[in-house]
């Protein structure tokens, strides 16, 4: 009877010891992951729906034994939204640990200077990791820049972060407005500064061509400014070949050919460096510009001086045998 009683004390013992052993494995015991991994949670996901996606990254053994020592063992915080990293041979406790507790990876998309808003939307759209989807920005709405984001996070709330940027620099910009300006609130300097945006690649020759609309707008002449005349043709995408006579006569609210003044809205988001140039140009007479072959501009005070700038600018065209 006695031996009996000792072979069943032993029996149960080692069944205690490898469930202990078990659950160290699965669950202080380090994990099955050989290399580093990225596990995505969805906003909204519960615990067992980080478990599946775990599981199927390799980081876990089993769903219903992490979820079953988590239940037991772990804390009952909810999991966080976004995508995190899983160190190789991570164990359940440190992954639960993570979930919970860690910083989810961020991610960055660019917005470049002068992008038209069907362009930011494209970009957006085309970000995987982001969740969602949104309609073509305000034009002008949307600040340059890189922002970060998290996976899984909706499209919408990384346009409002985009959006409050660009007010907040143009608020910021207003505030130190100096009384050369030619524009009288903030709107027009947005409408401004996408022309000027558009008109220059070169951070430096942005404040003069900043003042020559400036002077032009004070003197009521037309501005007389391309990306105008392409804005309504292509929302800001490249037209791909010349402006033709027709779309340099059209009346629509855009072409600064035909009309004077600024146009009806902005014709790309501009950058911060583009509305500071609006609020604060550079101290000048200039009425004109043209290129200069060199990848900038030349400006002149006079339309003759003008003219005399366009034929040398055609001149080093004819020698590269462009025209």
């Amino acid at each position: 009877m006695i031996g009996r009683l000792l072979v069943l004390v032993v029996i149960l013992a080692l069944l205690a010891g490898g469930a202990a052993a078990w659950i160290s494995r699965d669950w202080w015991g380090q994990g099955p992951l050989t290399k580093e991994a990225s596990v995505v949670v969805r906003k909204g996901d519960t615990l067992a729906a980080a478990a599946r996606a775990l599981e199927k990254a390799g980081a876990i053994r089993s769903t219903t034994n992490f979820l079953r020592f988590a239940r037991r063992f772990g804390s009952d915080e909810p999991v966080r939204a976004g995508e995190f990293t899983i160190p190789a041979g991570a164990s359940g406790l440190q992954i639960l640990d993570i979930l919970q507790h860690g910083t989810p990876v961020q991610h960055l998309v660019t917005i470049p200077e002068g992008m038209p808003s069907i362009l930011v939307r494209e970009r957006l759209l085309a970000e995987p990791l982001l969740t969602g989807t949104i309609d073509v920005p305000a034009e002008g709405s949307v600040l340059p820049d890189s922002y970060a984001f998290e996976a899984g996070e909706p499209r919408a709330a990384v346009l409002a972060r985009m959006q409050m940027a660009m007010r907040k620099a143009i608020d910021e910009a207003w505030e130190g407005r100096k009384p050369t300006t030619a524009v009288t609130n903030k709107r027009d300097v947005v409408i401004l500064a996408s022309i000027v945006e558009k008109e220059t690649g070169i951070a430096s020759e942005r404040p003069m061509v900043a003042s020559v609309y400036s002077n032009r707008l004070r003197q009521g002449m037309k501005l007389q400014a391309d990306p105008t005349v392409i804005y309504p043709i292509t929302k800001g995408k490249p037209l791909g070949r010349r402006i033709r006579q027709s779309e340099l006569r059209a009346v629509n609210g855009y072409n600064t050919y035909a009309s004077p003044g600024l146009p009806d809205g902005p014709i790309a988001n501009p950058s911060k460096a583009a509305i500071e140039a609006v609020l604060d140009p550079a101290k000048s007479s200039a009425l004109y510009f043209v290129a200069d072959g060199k990848g900038g501009h030349i400006f002149a005070n006079t339309l003759a001086e003008h003219n005399a700038n366009v034929q040398r600018y055609y001149a080093i065209r004819r020698a590269r045998g462009e025209m």
